[in-house]
């Protein structure tokens, strides 16, 4: 099992889980598919995207669940990034937690998330 990763603010997420599905952020939607990372790339994608803002919640999914609709796609450094191009079902969450910030400022992935 590969567990890929989303980054919600708070409100997003309750919104997706209380309509079923997410049809992505902002940027999602501009982009055309819903943005993952990996384990390996969730410290970089907070520190590129989310640095500062609080109240962040950290989704996990199998990515076979997603089946053929998600791609890996070379992006960022040319690593590959999981890339959805369909909503998220929200019962496609394995888990959710939060990503609070340590003292310094810097979000904490949970244990269960690190690589």
């Amino acid at each position: 099992m590969t567990r890929i990763f989303k980054i919600f603010p708070r409100a997003e997420w309750e919104q997706a889980a209380a309509s079923g599905h997410y049809e992505g952020s902002a940027d999602d939607r501009r982009d055309g598919f819903i943005h993952f990372s990996t384990a390996d790339q969730l410290a970089g994608t907070l520190a590129k995207h989310f640095a500062g803002q609080d109240d962040l919640l950290l989704i996990a999914v199998e990515a076979e669940a997603l089946g053929a609709a998600l791609r890996w796609e070379a992006a960022r450094g040319g690593d590959l990034f999981p890339h959805l191009y369909a909503p998220l079902p929200a019962g496609a969450a394995l888990w959710v937690r939060p990503l609070p910030r340590d003292p310094a400022g810097q979000h904490v992935i949970p244990p269960e998330a690190r690589a």
